[in-house]
């Protein structure tokens, strides 16, 4: 008999209510990546003789440059058809509808570091090199929220592991008699979410239901799958960087962050269900398409990583010693 079974996932998106306010786990555990990774990042700072008030300047960068880059991710690359007609235009700027992409957040970051080293004399590849290991960290918690939303689902499965996501009202199966292993019939609630679409609720044993209500099956938790991985990823890259710090060979983590993260991407996208119709007629899904060029030049970042004579390391302002020199306290004369 196995130590699992089947978990059936019925945790609202929603923390709390606060009158017009509405507080949901995603949006937490999106800035939270942010906030620990602020300071992560002072520690590598501060570790390399660059001043942590940096952290504070390219933070803002990557805030704007993650939103402004995901949201666009998943109007152009996802729905071009719906969001550039002149009637829904305007909806781009509606994030809070949902809609964000991985693949746009990644073109979003890698311009905000290069507008972030350009505007404060830092070199590119420095910058990448160190910000990937909080990227890390940020899309571990991206996909945790994914996870409490019950969106980005896997395809069904018998693993014992498992789950049943009752409030993904986009993958629900026509009921079946008797019910598959696992599976669980809901109902729609009577209100909707703001978006108008349906939002389902666990339906208590012993229920009336009509004969044609909705299932749900046990299927991949590939949220889960994705944030071990970037957790993984997280812990290689800082130990590589804890090595060598300010002698890290200049592109390294940089690429092998890329490399890893989107063949990752790339092979878990065969357990997931496919985000938007037109993606069945593709041979490979927009996620895995979008995710060949970025790993090869991940792969070509790499083959080159610390190979310029003139530039093996990268370089940034190594101003941290000087800002406490000046902030000693002045000895007073007797």
């Amino acid at each position: 008999m196995s130590l699992l079974a089947f978990i059936t996932w019925d945790v609202s998106p929603i923390i709390a209510e606060i009158g017009p306010l509405t507080l949901r786990w995603y949006g937490l555990l999106f800035m939270s990546g942010f906030v620990f990774g602020t300071f992560i990042l002072s520690h590598i700072y501060k570790s390399e003789r660059v001043s942590p008030r940096w952290v504070d300047v390219i933070t803002i960068y990557m805030l704007v440059g993650t939103v402004v880059g995901a949201r666009l991710g998943h109007c152009l690359f996802y729905d071009p058809e719906y969001y550039l007609t002149p009637e829904n235009f305007l909806k781009i700027f509606k994030i809070w509808e949902g809609g964000l992409a991985s693949h746009g957040a990644t073109i979003g970051i890698l311009l905000a570091c290069w507008l972030f080293a350009r505007n404060n004399k830092f070199d590119y590849l420095w910058v990448l090199d160190r910000i990937v290991i909080v990227v890390a960290l940020g899309g571990a918690m991206i996909r945790l929220g994914n996870l409490m939303n019950s969106e980005i689902v896997g395809e069904p499965t018998d693993k014992p592991w498992a789950f049943v996501f009752v409030h993904d009202a986009e993958h629900l199966k026509p009921v079946t008699r008797p019910l598959p292993a696992g599976a669980v019939q809901v109902a729609a609630v009577p209100a909707t979410s703001a978006d108008g679409s349906p939002t389902y609720r666990l339906l208590a044993k012993g229920t009336p239901v009509a004969p044609d209500a909705p299932m749900a099956v046990p299927r991949h938790p590939t949220q889960i799958y994705e944030a071990l991985f970037c957790f993984v990823l997280l812990a290689l890259l800082y130990s590589m960087w804890n090595r060598t710090k300010d002698h890290t060979p200049r592109g390294l983590l940089f690429g092998l962050f890329v490399v890893l993260l989107f063949t990752q991407r790339f092979l878990g996208e065969f357990l997931k269900e496919n985000q938007v119709s037109f993606e069945d007629k593709l041979p490979l899904n927009m996620g895995q398409l979008l995710s060949i060029p970025l790993i090869l030049a991940g792969v070509w970042v790499l083959l080159r990583a610390g190979k310029n004579p003139n530039n093996p390391y990268g370089y940034a302002p190594r101003d941290l010693e000087p800002e406490e020199e000046n902030n000693k306290p002045v000895a007073k004369l007797r």
